[in-house]
């Protein structure tokens, strides 16, 4: 399926490693121009390398922290002028940390509104002026399946998350019918994120070896694997795209059937 991406321009955020990478890597194979930002010089570099062999369109990384107004006014304001709009904006960002409830902090709490929510506000705020200029504006937040059943561990993405949810359903009422906005709630991907977790649970004690925690999270999923980075990345490409011109508002699950509810 053509997906009539080619020549569009797309600004992913957090995008130098992991599902955020994969979302970019899958708009470039279709043709986009994409901008991606990051915060570690080494892994831009990696990710433009990676993102130029991935299709013919023209890529840029740009160092920024989107927890950073200015970084964020000056990445969408860099987008803009080196391509003359932006069609697409992928917002992701780093987890927050795990823990339960009683053991985390305060500031903990306030980091993860400001990384998961806040940034995604930042971004939408500065890129809507031009994806509702374009003809095909759409936006896609990257959350997590935390926003509808809760992960054991993971107090912050449990609650805060779900504020994205909230916000994508009512840009989606606001921003219709001048661009879409949706949203994709992976599950388990081989990301360094799974990693970070599993080495999270082998220290609580919970498992004796990262293999035994990796089999265990498998274990979980219909599919009886967990998914390929790439696998959302398409799904997130699809939402993007003119092929998906009727859907807004939607929050869909990239899980291989992990999700009960």
């Amino acid at each position: 399926m053509d997906l009539q991406l080619e020549g569009n321009v797309a600004l992913a955020t957090a995008a130098t490693s992991g599902l955020g990478l994969a979302s970019a890597e899958a708009l470039a194979a279709e043709g986009a121009h994409v901008v991606v930002c990051g915060r570690t010089e080494s892994r831009l570099e990696s990710a433009r390398e990676q993102l130029s062999a991935a299709g013919p369109g023209d890529v840029r990384a740009i160092e920024a922290d989107i927890t950073d107004p200015g970084d964020v006014e000056a990445l969408v304001e860099a987008t803009v002028e080196t391509f003359g709009g932006l069609d697409h904006l992928v917002t992701s960002a780093g987890g927050p940390p795990s823990g339960s409830f009683l053991d985390t902090p305060t500031e903990a709490w306030e980091d993860a509104y400001d990384l998961l929510v806040m940034s995604a506000v930042r971004t939408t705020r500065a890129a809507y002026p031009h994806l509702a200029e374009s003809d095909a504006g759409s936006i896609v937040n990257i959350t997590s399946r935390s926003v509808r059943e809760v992960i054991d561990d993971l107090v912050l993405s449990n609650a805060v998350r779900r504020a994205v949810i909230g916000l994508m359903k009512t840009q989606a009422r606001e921003f219709a019918p001048d661009v879409r906005v949706n949203a994709v709630l992976p599950g388990a991907h081989e990301t360094a994120r799974i990693e970070e977790l599993i080495d999270d649970a082998v220290e609580r004690g919970e498992y004796d070896s990262y293999e035994e925690g990796y089999d265990d999270w498998a274990a979980d999923v219909p599919m009886g694997r967990i998914g390929e980075p790439r696998e959302l990345g398409d799904v997130v490409a699809f939402l993007s795209s003119p092929r998906a011109s009727f859907v807004t508002g939607a929050a869909v699950p990239i899980d291989g059937g992990s999700m009960r509810s």
